[in-house]
């Protein structure tokens, strides 16, 4: 099992950015496929990105392409998400996931490992 913990989220104005960070404490998370998720004000939970156990795969939802990126560094069991030209919608609780079954889906229940999650808030 994997110990998740984000850190970076914060108040921007539009067209802004911020970097989010994951870390994990715990043996797997070298082996551990993970994502982000976010979660806005009466809105479902969302996939946001998702990264395999050794970065070379990663996948985005339509809504953050070409805006956002995702990656990790397995040395430091940390993965970040790079957040740029920020909009007000992006604005919700950023929660990162982990899974030791190399899943890279979009479906938050085959993700085992939660952190507490971060408030990302955008202002027009």
């Amino acid at each position: 099992q994997v110990q998740l913990v984000e850190s970076g989220g914060g108040l921007v104005q539009a067209g802004g950015s911020l970097r989010l960070s994951c870390a994990a404490s715990g043996r797997t998370f070298s082996s551990n496929n993970m994502a982000w998720f976010r979660r806005a004000p009466g809105k479902e939970r969302d996939f946001v990105a998702s990264i395999s156990y050794g970065g070379g795969s990663t996948y985005y939802a339509d809504s953050v392409k070409g805006r956002f990126t995702i990656s990790r560094d397995n040395a430091k069991k940390t993965m970040y998400l790079q957040m740029n030209s920020l909009k007000p919608e992006d604005t919700a609780v950023y929660y990162c996931a982990g899974n030791d079954e190399y899943y890279s889906g979009r479906s938050g229940e085959r993700y085992d490992d939660w952190g507490q999650g971060t408030q990302v808030t955008v202002s027009a």
